[in-house]
C-alpha cells in the first residue's frame, strides 16, 4: 500500500468512524443503562418511602402482638415490592432467584398475618 493509499484509507477511517458511532447510538447505550439504573433506584427509594409511610400509619393499639403484625404487614410488603423492582430491572440470575423467594415467602406470611389479623380482634 503506498502512502498516498494509506493516508486515504486513515483519513476515510477516521471520517467515518463518529458517523458510524452515532448511527448505532454507542453513546445512547450508556445512557440508557444510566436512565435504567437510576429509574431502578428512584423506583426502589419511592418503595422505601411508602413502605415508611405505611409502617407509621399503622394503627397502634398498645397490645405488642397487634402492634408487631400491623408494622409488620406493610414492612414485608415493601420487601415484595423492592423484589419486584429486582425483577424488573436486575439482570444477576441469582439475585433474580433470591427475588422470587422473597416475593413468595413475603406473601405467605402477609396473608398468614392478616388472617391472624382477623381472628384476633384488637381490645
Amino acid at each position: 500500500m503506498s502512502f498516498a493509499h494509506w493516508t486515504a484509507a486513515l483519513v476515510l477511517t477516521l471520517a467515518i468512524t463518529p458517523a458510524f458511532a452515532q448511527q448505532h447510538d454507542m453513546p445512547m447505550h450508556d445512557q440508557q443503562m444510566h436512565d435504567q439504573k437510576a429509574g431502578a433506584g428512584q423506583e426502589m427509594m419511592a418503595g422505601m418511602d411508602k413502605m415508611n409511610r405505611d409502617m407509621a400509619a399503622a394503627p397502634m393499639t398498645g397490645d405488642p402482638d397487634h402492634d408487631f403484625v400491623a408494622m409488620m404487614i406493610p414492612h414485608h410488603q415493601g420487601a415484595v415490592d423492592m423484589a419486584e423492582t429486582e425483577l424488573r430491572y436486575g439482570k444477576d440470575a441469582v439475585i433474580r432467584h433470591l427475588a422470587r423467594e422473597i416475593i413468595a415467602a413475603q406473601k405467605r406470611e402477609i396473608a398468614f398475618m392478616r388472617r391472624w389479623e382477623a381472628t384476633h380482634p384488637s381490645h
